[in-house]
């Protein structure tokens, strides 16, 4: 059996009015061949005290369950230490967990959990922040600082109250002024944007693939960025990535390489690293730490094991 330790976000979406769930997915990782050990509340309050008593443990997999923003906390502790992380999804987009190819049922996803095998993939990097999926400047931004007001309220009233405040940062936001460098360039490219990604290996395009990565070990980030960020716009793209094509929107601009500068006229920026906000200081240096982070990931369809 492999000795594995698991640390699980109460605050995450999924376990939100069902309590027994936390049983039962420790159930399913010990019938999936786990020799567990189980970080509970007892041991901290906090999701930061307990995942310092995962760490303190000599378990070779660390098991955490949460979004992309508790993973990609944990990650950046157990980068090039030779631990394994094993990642289950609890979160609201679990974006790392779709593109490793877990279910996203969490009982389904502890199953595949024992039938993984370790792999290794690329980490990107800001101003010493790491973020595993994307790192998000501009209109999102915005809007995500209203869905954290209201995180945890299910209320239809919470609900079209967020849906307002969204419209009216689409409205509002001002264009970032901002020049980008990268290594090879022969001078910078100047530009207003209104929403710009880095993203940690590039996203794919095809028929309901909607920000799905195939490779995450590629060694290259790639950088989105779009001049406009209108409701309008914002339901055109995602039409279009639902149908496959929306790579060829002229309003896209995708460029890539191993790292980019990005420069502001502003002393600092907040930055969204895999859901999770935070105020850098520019300019902005974004690289790629390849292959640096080891990971469970279960077998591609067809194959054996």
């Amino acid at each position: 059996m492999t000795r594995a330790v698991l640390v699980m976000n109460n605050r995450a979406g999924t376990l939100a009015g069902r309590p027994e769930l936390p049983a039962l997915i420790v159930a399913a990782l010990r019938d999936s061949g786990f020799d567990l050990t189980v970080i509970g509340e007892d041991a901290a309050s906090s999701m930061g005290g307990r995942v310092e008593a995962a760490l303190a443990t000599d378990a070779p997999v660390v098991i955490v369950g949460g979004g992309d923003g508790t993973i990609r906390g944990v990650a950046a502790r157990l980068a090039n230490t030779g631990r394994v992380l094993g990642v289950l999804p609890l979160g609201t987009l679990n974006l790392l967990a779709r593109d490793l190819g877990f279910p996203l049922d969490p009982l389904e996803a502890a199953y595949a959990l024992g039938r993984s095998a370790p792999c290794t993939i690329d980490m990107g990097e800001v101003n010493g922040s790491i973020f595993l999926c994307q790192s998000v400047i501009g209109v999102p931004n915005a809007i995500n600082r209203h869905r954290e007001r209201y995180r945890g309220n299910k209320s239809w009233r919470a609900l079209f109250r967020l849906v307002v405040a969204g419209i009216r940062a689409l409205l509002r936001h001002r264009p970032h002024r901002l020049m980008i460098n990268a290594p090879g360039w022969e001078k910078p490219w100047r530009i207003w944007t209104r929403a710009l990604s880095v993203v940690n290996n590039g996203y794919e395009e095809g028929a309901g693939l909607m920000f799905h990565r195939s490779r995450l070990d590629s060694g290259l980030l790639y950088l989105y960025v779009t001049r406009t960020f209108s409701i309008g716009w914002s339901a055109k793209m995602l039409l279009a990535m639902a149908l496959g094509f929306w790579k060829r929107l002229r309003e896209v601009e995708i460029l890539s390489g191993p790292a980019f500068t990005i420069h502001s006229r502003r002393k600092r920026l907040r930055v969204l690293n895999d859901g999770e906000p935070s105020v850098l200081r520019t300019p902005l240096h974004y690289t790629l730490r390849p292959r640096a982070l080891l990971v469970l990931a279960p077998p591609l369809e067809g194959t054996a094991g």
